[in-house]
């Protein structure tokens, strides 16, 4: 819909920003208060979650508890998962489920009735539910865009960009949008006493990555533009297994293949992680997605192959796997799949409390743009989903509970001009997160990547671009500053993990930019001590 005065005067006290699992699930939960709900693209085009193969982590078998679960995501975490929070999390799974459910979400189910279960990697036992083996994320979105459509309480406006937050102090009392696909639209600045941030990760700062284009982080941006804390920036996870067509965002085989028994091998045929973990290919992300990263480095190539583990039940089991591939020539039944590591998920994000508080009052953070310290430095696979689920529910009840007093809206005297998008200079930041940001790092290169970043968002008259590099600064500057291993976050120059940095990262923009000046600086003073000793 197009926004007018109209519009304008009867905006809701809340806010929802994004069309994924978190922002439409909290809507939902909010009813019947109205809200309003911002959505970039149609709903179900732009989210993350609606893509999702894997399914949602509940311990809902015999046999299997909420404790073991969590124990998984502690152990897969890095020492650095918040314990608390994981089981918390595990806990409430199985409601949410059954809310789910509720919503006509047709999750598998076995002979007797019950819910089917399926195993990923690093988890104990079988515990994720599925929807028709790899849609799971397609059939909860499309019954949520259905309940959403159904409640009256909820408007949604879609085709529009939340650019900037408009905060004085500690306090948010607003959001600029612009019209999507039309930088040189005039800003609307919409006056609001509560907003949800669930604008979805960062994986499209990425020139390889899993997500859709709306994945830029701007939703971590506008936050941390306007003051918010940001924790573990630096921990971004690399799905191991994105199927390499020419495609961007490149499709993903999802990880239930692997625990169908899919195995991983190069292009001798060779299976390559049987030397690497004693999972083989079950063990954690970060660690097989190292593994794909080396096969591919020393020029030997890395492959998914299912031909014996499914052969001719593949189109069945996994039909979204199977469409992309056979739209690229490529018979998974027959062949093997050409694989790389892609960014997948962001572990890092706004930090929020157990009731997706954020820093900044007046302001909320749910789903993948948050970071609640259930994940630690590397996902437990299908616990973004559950995060998701979880903590929407919260919000609401948090929301729903506050009568908000009425303030004023501290409108800027002027907004800035925009321009359009310098496409090389959006690929060249892309291309830069891919190559010194990745799954491996080294000090040199991040230094540059902060370098780059700063000049970018210092410089770009395009607001979308400046948001893309002030969330890639924060990710590299954090990166650079952790000096060891661990979970996502490889140093190839600190490879171990160091236990005095066993703690997760608090940070802000500020400091980001103070880390680039620093780096500036030093360069700097490097090269004039190389020109006054002539080297």
């Amino acid at each position: 819909m197009t926004l007018n005065s109209n519009d304008l005067a009867r905006t809701t006290d809340v806010i929802i920003v994004g069309g994924g699992l978190a922002g439409l699930f909290c809507a939902l939960k909010l009813s019947p208060r109205p809200v309003t709900v911002i959505s970039a693209a149609p709903l179900g085009e732009g989210a993350s979650s609606a893509w999702a193969q894997g399914g949602i982590a509940a311990a809902v078998a015999e046999g299997d508890s909420a404790e073991a679960h969590a124990a998984d995501t502690i152990a897969v975490g890095g020492g650095i998962v918040d314990e608390d929070v994981a089981l918390g999390l595990a806990r409430e799974a199985g409601a949410r489920i059954h809310d789910l459910l509720q919503y006509g979400v047709p999750f598998d189910r076995d002979l007797e009735g019950k819910l089917a279960v399926g195993r990923e990697a690093a988890h104990s036992a079988r515990r994720i539910v599925h929807v028709q083996g790899d849609m799971a994320g397609k059939a909860i979105i499309a019954a949520l865009i259905e309940a959403v459509r159904k409640t009256l309480s909820i408007r949604v406006i879609e085709g529009y960009v939340a650019e900037a937050l408009i905060a004085e102090g500690d306090a948010v009392s607003g959001l600029q949008l612009r019209k999507a696909d039309d930088a040189i639209a005039a800003p609307i600045i919409i006056p609001s006493r509560a907003i949800v941030l669930a604008t979805g990760g960062i994986g499209h700062l990425y020139s390889v990555t899993t997500n859709p284009a709306e994945a830029s982080g701007s939703g971590l941006a506008i936050a941390a533009r306007a003051g918010a804390v940001i924790a573990d920036p630096e921990f971004v996870q690399f799905h191991p297994t994105a199927i390499m067509v020419g495609r961007d965002p490149a499709p993903l085989a999802t990880e239930a293949l692997r625990g169908e028994g899919a195995t991983l091998i190069n292009g001798k045929g060779e299976r390559f992680m049987l030397a690497l973990n004693p999972l083989a290919e079950l063990a954690p992300r970060d660690i097989v997605a190292r593994g794909v990263f080396a096969e591919i480095a020393a020029g030997r190539g890395a492959y998914l192959d299912a031909t014996k583990a499914l052969g001719a039940a593949f189109a069945k089991k996994f039909p979204t796997v199977y469409a992309s591939c056979m739209a690229a020539g490529i018979d998974p039944a027959k062949q093997p799949i050409p694989i790389a590591p892609a960014a997948h998920y962001h572990m890092g994000g706004i930090a929020v409390d157990r009731h997706g508080r954020t820093s900044l009052k007046g302001l909320w953070a749910g789903g993948e743009v948050s970071s609640t310290g259930a994940h630690g430095a590397n996902r437990l696979a299908s616990n973004s989903l559950l995060e998701a689920v979880v903590y929407a529910p919260r919000i609401a009840e948090d929301i729903d509970g506050n009568v908000f007093a009425r303030s004023p809206l501290a409108v800027p005297s002027q907004t800035p001009r925009n321009c359009a998008m310098p496409p090389l200079t959006e690929a060249n930041l892309r291309s830069m997160m891919s190559s010194h940001v990745g799954v491996v790092r080294d000090g040199d290169r991040l230094m540059e990547a902060v370098q780059a970043f700063a000049a970018i968002e210092q410089s770009t008259g395009n607001i979308a671009l400046r948001n893309m590099a002030t969330t890639a600064l924060i990710v590299a500057a954090s990166a650079w500053s952790r000096r060891e291993s661990r979970g996502a976050h490889f140093r190839s120059d600190y490879t171990a993990e160091d236990p005095a940095q066993r703690h997760r990262t608090m940070t802000t923009l500020i400091e980001a930019r103070n880390i680039a000046l620093m780096l500036s600086d030093g360069a700097t003073a490097k090269r004039s001590a190389k020109l006054s000793t002539g080297v």
